[in-house]
């Protein structure tokens, strides 16, 4: 993938072939045999699929992160080193009409690009205006019409709203699945421990992910959470009584396989799942305290996991299976046009579709009676 030196980390840039690296991706993607199968199942074009998705996350962040720079939006909230945690869960969902639900984070906004929003709605979304998913109220953005919850700035709150959204699929009769994020740190907040205990009480269909990302806000994960590395989170499923995993949040085939897993046990009535994604937030909290971010953990830190950059990566496992360079060029400009023509789209509703005072309460109170 081309790297963007103005807009991407410096350890992103500088990025080369590794060999511990390729090494570490292959024997994630052998480790267990039942992921393993899954992913042995994957054809090119599933495999390309998922490539595409990641490159479309990172030119997406790429984009807002420019808005930034050019005084177009005050500020973004990024997901870059993160995009395998969110692309390979949501590609293992069923997505289009009457598919799964996804409550994303504002960090996982792939998610929206994944189950079919446009692009040019995440960026139309950020800068306001009046033809984008929030029609202006709001930059947290979703589209019910794809299975799409708008991420809840109360973080923990997803856990009992996602819980709820599964136990009504049930009642309905519906064999879907619901699937949300929660962030390491918002793993303290007690509305995730009631949801998640709501949901394995019922045993609703729901997939909880704990994207660990090392950091919640400024705050280092040691200082917020008493269990060491390396088990970190992976006793948790066990303590609610769910099934769970965990998988290498920067290795979107391994994020691919066990939320399949998790899928099909949630549709077939098994209850639900807890998952949890190791990675790592190669930025600031947002685009304003990225310095900031730069301070909480040494350099050596960034490197490391600069090093596992998820879409070089799969890049390089791709290349090992046969698909070539230039299929994978190929497939990166693709998606930079379609970035590029949604940014040219949003830029012109700026212009031309600002929202309405008269909108304000639209949409606001139900006109049922």
């Amino acid at each position: 993938m081309k790297r963007h030196a103005a807009f991407e980390p410096p350890e992103y840039v500088a990025w080369a072939p590794d060999d511990a690296e390729r090494a570490r991706f292959a024997a994630t993607v052998e480790r267990l045999p039942d992921r393993a199968a899954i992913i042995r199942s994957l054809d090119e074009p599933k495999l390309m699929d998922l490539y595409r998705g990641l490159v479309r996350t990172r030119l997406t962040d790429v984009a807002l992160k420019r808005f930034v720079r050019q005084g177009v939006i005050s500020k973004a909230w990024l997901g870059t080193g993160e995009e395998a945690a969110t692309v390979g869960p949501v590609h293992a969902l069923r997505r289009g009409a009457n598919g799964d639900v996804v409550a994303p984070m504002i960090r996982n906004s792939g998610a929206c690009n994944e189950m079919g929003m446009p692009v040019a709605d995440v960026f139309r979304a950020y800068m306001g205006t009046g033809d984008g998913p929030s029609r202006g109220r709001d930059g947290h953005y979703g589209d019910f019409a794809r299975g799409i919850l708008p991420p809840i700035s109360i973080v923990g709150d997803g856990a009992a709203v996602v819980a709820g959204i599964a136990m009504a699929m049930r009642a309905r009769g519906r064999d879907t699945v619901a699937l949300t994020w929660i962030g390491d740190g918002s793993t303290k907040a007690g509305v995730f421990h009631e949801g998640l205990n709501f949901a394995a009480v019922r045993r609703v269909p729901a997939i909880f992910i704990i994207q660990n990302n090392q950091v919640a806000l400024g705050t280092r994960l040691a200082q917020h959470h008493r269990a060491p590395a390396p088990e970190g989170f992976a006793n948790w499923p066990a303590a609610y009584g769910v099934w769970g995993g965990v998988f290498d949040g920067n290795n979107v085939l391994d994020g691919y396989a066990l939320t399949s897993i998790a899928a099909e046990r949630c549709r077939r009535g098994d209850g639900p799942a807890l998952l949890i994604a190791e990675t790592f937030r190669m930025g600031g909290h947002a685009t304003h305290d990225e310095q900031e971010a730069r301070r909480t953990f040494d350099a050596e830190l960034f490197g490391a996991w600069g090093r596992r950059d998820p879409i070089a990566t799969f890049e390089e496992w791709l290349i090992s299976r046969g698909i070539s360079r230039e299929q994978l060029e190929a497939a990166e400009h693709d998606v930079e046009t379609e970035v590029d023509r949604a940014e040219e789209e949003a830029l012109a509703s700026r212009v031309a579709n600002m929202p309405r005072g008269e909108d304000a309460l639209s949409g606001v109170y139900s006109s049922e009676k």
